[in-house]
């Protein structure tokens, strides 16, 4: 594309050029410039012997033979004076007010230039311009990624050896008769490993890599995408054996139909059917695998997931605590790690970080250490990029006033009394009332493993801790800010999932009450499948479960109120404090005589 762009601009130089030269010929070549008066004066002395009118300029020469020009304001009135002078009069047509070279040329140039980019762009689909947005991993100039960079995943990978193995060696597969799938989906949530994955599929087998996006194939112009579709299939077709990845499928996969009022929809799905029809006519024996990768695989349209297109559906999910060890040794390998740091301890305590948060963090601690000038990362700077990460940088330039830094170290000592007490609750990791992101404090409790299910009292006790955040400053201070509006916004959601989506209520049963897909822009969408009433008492169970933590918050705070008094002291002094440090205050023997004693301690 450089090589064209740089010929256009080549051109439009000479063209400017040519008109400069042009222009300046002329200005050079025309007869010196004589005045009216001039003119006539020599008229009435018979001076002229020639004259030639063109509109109201005047070129002649006079009777030394001495070119001249002039502008007659009234030509008509001249001409009678010309004739009586016996002067050789020749008339013109009078030219365009602006000529082609100085005013047309540039126009049409530019207009030439800008119809061969479009011309370009609308071809975008075909070799020439498809090729830019190839990739091929070529394993002589470039480090290949194999499955040995891709941890946390054993699953996925042991369902996609067979494609490599069938990439190396095809008959070894399909001599039983068997075929090859002709399609691999990758689906999971955001930085779980699936283009690092496909990628790694084309570094073991050793063959051409083909990327592109789903978005790619969508333009304005109906036909281009679908053409782009064709030529991405010729050119795998030619390098076979290859992968070809279309990375956020999603994209040009959705259901079609999903915006049926809204029109223009043609490109999408002309897109989509080129897909397909492409999928379809890939012959068993064609090495060429198709790699998709996408968020959303709910609204992927159904003939793509039909056996034949998309056979073999690969969910990539979130690592366990082992994947999570594995993907941190993969990414501190080009680090320089402190001997100290354990990375099982690391990975215990970053549960529901992806692939691509852990690789974040590791590059995150490395930029703290540097900063800090220390040789290798210690467990402290990944701390701190983890809270980094989770909450966001320290705001140390933030004026807060004693007031409301009492307010909040009452607010996150609230949360960890309440998280200290309750039973099957995940254990207080540590609670600092240091200004981070939108937050002024945050309490943290870390799990002590990874949670597939949660139990109806894990849920309320996680309610109750949401909420004592606010019931402590309504017991010290006896009223509360808007430092809770978050832990309301995420308790409300937690209890109506409850009663909902996972059937925690008795008064409604074990039924779920969730709204149908409403598809694109709420257009189509059904009704709620539940009446009026249902919906009355659905906003009843929320508010009564909600309601009854609140009240379970008052008691156990009031209950503890010396130890709150306390972890708020510690809090306002050292404004950071860990799990260790909160065990002490929580278990101290004297604070517990002196709770027994100032229960009814006034708020």
């Amino acid at each position: 594309m450089a090589k064209y762009v740089r010929n256009y601009l080549l051109l439009m130089v000479a063209a400017i050029l040519t008109v400069v030269v042009y222009n300046v010929w002329l200005v050079e070549n025309r007869p010196p410039m004589l005045e009216y008066s001039g003119f006539l004066a020599k008229l009435e002395k018979n001076e002229i012997q020639e004259a030639q009118i063109r509109g109201q300029e005047i070129t002649g020469t006079d009777s030394s033979g001495q070119a001249f020009s002039t502008y007659a304001p009234d030509v008509p009135q001249l001409l009678p004076r010309l004739e009586k002078k016996n002067v050789r009069i020749s008339a013109r047509k009078p030219e365009a007010a602006s000529p082609f070279w100085s005013s047309t040329f540039p126009v049409l140039l530019l207009m030439g230039g800008w119809m061969f980019f479009m011309l370009r762009s609308q071809k975008g689909g075909g070799s020439s311009g498809f090729g830019k947005k190839k990739i091929a991993m070529d394993p002589d100039k470039a480090r290949r990624v194999t499955f040995d960079d891709v941890a946390g995943i054993p699953e996925a990978k042991e369902e996609l050896v067979e494609i490599v193995e069938f990439l190396k060696d095809s008959k070894k597969i399909t001599r039983l008769g068997g075929k090859i799938p002709k399609g691999v989906l990758l689906q999971g949530p955001p930085g779980t490993g699936k283009t690092l994955l496909a990628k790694a599929i084309a570094g073991e087998a050793g063959v051409p890599f083909y990327s592109i996006s789903g978005s790619d194939f969508v333009e304005m112009f109906v036909g281009v995408g679908a053409s782009r579709v064709r030529d991405l299939f010729a050119q795998a077709k030619k390098s076979a054996p290859c992968i070809v990845f279309i990375d956020e499928i999603d994209a040009v996969g959705r259901s079609r139909g999903a915006a049926g009022a809204m029109g223009g929809q043609d490109e999408r799905e002309q897109t989509l059917n080129a897909l397909l029809v492409e999928m379809d006519g890939f012959q068993s024996d064609q090495t060429v695998i198709i790699v998709a990768a996408t968020n959303r695989p709910d609204v992927l349209d159904p003939a793509l997931m039909r056996p034949g297109r998309f056979d073999r559906q690969v969910t990539i999910m979130p690592p366990d605590v082992k994947g999570r060890r594995k993907i941190l040794e993969v990414h501190s390998r080009n680090v320089m790690m402190d001997p100290d740091v354990d990375l099982q301890v690391v990975a215990q305590g970053t549960p529901g970080f992806t692939g691509a948060e852990l690789a974040n963090l590791i590059n995150e601690s490395a930029l703290m250490a540097a900063r800090k000038g220390k040789e290798g990362i210690q467990l402290s700077d990944i701390e701190d990029a983890k809270d980094k990460i989770l909450m966001g940088a320290e705001r140390t330039g933030l004026v807060i006033s004693e007031q409301q830094r009492r307010v909040t170290a009452y607010h996150e000592a609230g949360h960890a009394i309440i998280a200290k007490v309750l039973p099957n609750t995940d254990p207080v990791h540590k609670i600092t009332i240091i200004p981070r992101g939108q937050a002024m404090g945050v309490m943290q409790q870390m799990p002590i493993d990874d949670r597939h299910a949660y139990s109806k009292e894990y849920l309320t006790n996680r309610i109750t801790i949401l909420l004592g955040g606010r019931t402590s400053e309504e017991i010290i201070f006896n009223e509360f800010s808007t430092g809770a509006s978050n832990d309301l916004q995420v308790a409300t959601d937690i209890a109506t999932r409850m009663v909902c989506e996972f059937g925690m209520s008795e008064r409604l049963g074990p039924r779920a009450f969730v709204t149908p897909d409403q598809g694109f822009l709420g257009l189509g969408s059904r009704q709620r499948p539940y009446s009026e009433e249902i919906a009355r008492a659905i906003d009843e169970e929320v508010t009564r479960i909600i309601a009854e933590c609140y009240q379970e918050a008052i008691i156990v705070l009031e209950g503890r109120i010396t130890f709150l008094h306390k972890l708020a002291e510690v809090l306002l002094l050292n404004e950071t404090i860990d799990a260790e440090e909160v065990d002490i205050i929580v278990t101290c023997p004297k604070l517990t005589e002196e709770n027994k004693e100032q229960t009814g301690l006034s708020r």
